[in-house]
């Protein structure tokens, strides 16, 4: 598939400004369920995708069903391990680096804290630092999360400045990630060809999600096997968002910074930041929405499972997106009823069909560019409409 996609109309939408056609990106995390959407994305940009990462974490995985593995270089190795990541940076000669390898699970995070800070914290040095040392630096775009910001169960939402920190392993971690990023920021920022920048998501959905102790992929084995749902805190508010949101962040914001010539403007530093990529405020939503909202489209029902012992989860989280808005033109696309309708097609077309995994991620992707490209979204384009 060519870096175009059409619209209903049959108007050719231009994608990223053509940014990645040719364009030679490394993945970290690519075997993960965030990091193979990401992969399926550049390769139908016509990017040239590297990945680097461990095993998938869950079987079966979105990785394998996509077949990621015959259209991507694949490396699997650890990112603790400082000497294999340079050795691959180097190798590789990336112009661009998504570095989205972590320990992504809160409830995981308590039972290997330390595991959990090292893949998290340090791992995320020993990219920066290899892309900063290597023969070609260039821009790195870090994924971290929603949960790096120190939780006071705000009713608004959390704007980048904001403190850090975290109650659990996993917010603490992915906060530090977030003080190394600036670190390098400040340091290495005017290194010739490097910069880096962090992105920090919601709780993203979406078709392909296996992991174990996470709401969506709970919520459809339990519909396939005709259970109820059992949701552990219903009451917590989410700001639930299809997979495509972030991405379209994360991939906007590279291709900026892979324009000629940006990295050497004056106004640049601007890029070289912090975003969040959230949904409007109307897909702040507690758990049992969430549910509610999966059940109309997957007939069923919920209960509250009680737990005495249970860790904490933080009840309320919110993302402002002002900056991303007005600095990168970025905004969402599908509303809270769109996500959670696409993420429950694709399940209930695996399980009842599966094999067509594939096809559903690429018609997902299709669909989205489509509908921002009639929104008027920055990142997707009519040819022959200027830019908004």
């Amino acid at each position: 598939m060519e870096n175009l996609v059409l619209n209903s109309a049959h108007q050719r939408i231009i994608m990223f400004g053509n940014t990645y056609r040719g364009l030679k990106v490394l993945v970290t995390g690519h075997t993960g369920f965030k990091g193979a959407w990401l992969c399926e994305w550049l390769l139908l940009l016509g990017a040239k995708v590297s990945g680097y990462a461990l095993d998938p974490p869950t079987s079966p995985a979105l990785y394998d069903e996509l077949c990621l593995t015959e259209r991507v270089n694949d490396t699997r190795h650890d990112i603790m391990d400082a000497a294999q990541v340079a050795a691959w940076v180097r190798r590789e000669q990336p112009d661009l680096v998504f570095h989205l390898a972590a320990q992504s699970l809160v409830r995981t995070s308590y039972d290997t804290p330390v595991a959990t800070f090292a893949t998290n914290a340090l791992g995320t040095a020993h990219i920066l630092e290899a892309v900063r040392l290597s023969d070609r630096p260039c821009p790195v775009v870090v994924i971290t999360t929603d949960k790096c910001y120190h939780n006071r169960e705000w009713l608004h939402g959390y704007r980048e400045e904001d403190r850090l920190g975290g109650h659990d392993p996993y917010s603490a971690s992915k906060a530090c990630a977030e003080i190394i990023v600036s670190s390098y920021q400040s340091s290495f920022g005017r290194t010739p060809g490097f910069a880096v920048c962090s992105a920090r998501a919601g709780n993203v959905i979406g078709g392909g999600d296996w992991a174990e102790n996470r709401i969506v992929p709970d919520c459809m084995r339990a519909l396939s096997q005709n259970e109820a749902i059992t949701l552990r805190n219903p009451a917590q508010t989410r700001p639930w968002q299809h997979v495509l949101e972030p991405l379209s962040g994360y991939l906007w914001l590279g291709a900026l910074l892979c324009q000629p010539g940006l990295l050497e403007q004056p106004d640049s530093r601007a890029f070289q930041s912090a975003f969040n990529f959230g949904p409007r405020i109307e897909a702040n939503r507690p758990v049992r929405e969430l549910a509610d909202e999966i059940l109309k489209s997957w007939p069923g029902n919920w209960r509250h499972l009680q737990q005495a012992s249970a860790p904490y989860e933080a009840g309320l989280l919110n993302l402002a997106i002002d900056k991303a808005h007005h600095v990168l033109k970025w905004e969402p696309v599908w509303d809270f009823s769109k996500a959670v309708s696409c993420t429950t097609a694709w399940y209930r077309t695996h399980f009842a069909s599966p094999g067509g995994e594939a096809d559903q991620v690429r018609n997902d992707i299709q669909r989205y560019a489509s509908d921002a490209s009639l929104a008027g979204i920055a990142w997707a384009f009519m040819r022959g409409k200027s830019k908004r």
